[in-house]
């Protein structure tokens, strides 16, 4: 997809949110700003302290022209300036040195982003990645970014909101029914209806968010070998099973539960549109091992669309100017296309 410049009619400029500045957040948006003709990027402006990004860009060696400004004029400014919204909280520049003193601005990020995206000033929201240990000292209630733009798009809806992360690369798209759990509470938390709505709401963004008309949705095991017929655990024919054959019954193209260890060789990666996961790790470690640099987090079941790049703050490598946009990249450009696909859908 070539997206606009200059003005042309087009959809908002994608909101991008500038993440815990003592990781690569700030490296990889100057680097996607810089290579954006190269690669084609959607017009985007970023929530961050202005001061903040010129101190980076000087000790990266960079030479980027900022324009602060707001985002009804970011799309006019993206092809020479790098559009900033900043921030009412100042951010403290320590590369690889996490602070809970920033934990305020980068809050203010988040906030702002949704708020701008929800009222119509940007068309989707990237967010650059947080560490939740500075965060969690400064007061933040929620277990990560996820929880917390579910909590905001709660609150602007007034009915709860329930987010389903699918990690979206070019070969494979993957949701995880438990995210954030130890593995050994999977077992206890897995519920015929968790697996149901999980899979709804990603069936309904398929079909309206990626153009989708009948999603193929694969479902996996639990137990290796999808239990044996229960010869190596109960839940995929008690839990896993019942699921899947009501969805059959309501029409859905669905398939499983399959052995997680024949899902994702080359072969089968072309039979299904999205494989539905029962834990973390069996959904992230194809994903990431098949495309690590090219893999973009999606969070399902917003009333927006929000996109990030599927790898951490990298506190290690922070302003060494080593750190390398990709998945950055790719995550700005997949919002814009569904952001498109949304409001093409919704007419």
């Amino acid at each position: 997809m070539v997206f606009p410049h200059h003005g042309e009619a087009s959809i908002a400029p994608v909101a991008l949110s500038i993440g815990d500045p003592s990781g690569i957040g700030p490296d990889i948006a100057l680097a996607a700003w810089l290579l954006r003709e190269k690669h084609g990027l959607p017009p985007f402006f970023i929530l961050a302290d202005p001061a903040l990004l010129t101190a980076r860009a000087r000790q990266l060696g960079l030479d980027i022209p900022f324009s602060v400004c707001q985002p009804s004029e970011a799309v006019q400014r993206f092809c020479h300036y790098l559009p900033v919204v900043p921030l009412n909280n100042r951010l403290t520049d320590k590369p690889g040195v996490p602070q809970s003193a920033n934990a305020a601005g980068i809050i203010e990020a988040i906030e702002r982003a949704t708020t701008y995206v929800l009222n119509g000033q940007a068309s989707a929201v990237t967010t650059c990645p947080i560490a939740k240990k500075p965060l969690y000292e400064a007061g933040f209630a929620f277990p990560g970014h996820t929880e917390f733009l579910a909590h905001l798009a709660s609150r602007h809806l007034g009915t709860e909101v329930r987010p389903v992360m699918m990690l979206a690369g070019p070969q494979l798209r993957a949701v995880p029914v438990t995210i954030h759990i130890p593995l050994h509470k999977v077992p206890e938390q897995l519920t015929t209806d968790a697996i149901l709505e999980t899979i709804r709401i990603t069936a309904h963004d398929l079909r309206s968010r990626f153009g989708i008309k009948n999603p193929r949705i694969a479902v996996s095991g639990l137990n290796p070998h999808a239990g044996e017929g229960g010869a190596l655990g109960h839940e995929d024919d008690a839990v896993i099973r019942p699921a899947i054959e009501l969805l059959k019954a309501e029409g859905m193209n669905i398939r499983g539960p399959l052995p997680a260890d024949t899902m994702f060789h080359k072969q089968a990666l072309t039979t299904y549109d999205t494989a539905i996961c029962m834990y973390h790790d069996q959904a992230l470690i194809p994903a990431k091992a098949l495309a690590f640099d090219e893999t973009v987090n999606v969070t399902l079941g917003l009333p927006f669309i929000r996109t990030s790049p599927d790898h951490g703050t990298a506190f290690d490598i922070a302003g060494r100017g080593i750190a390398r946009p990709d998945s950055l990249i790719a995550a700005l450009k997949l919002a814009a296309e569904l952001a498109a696909n949304n409001q093409t859908f919704s007419k």
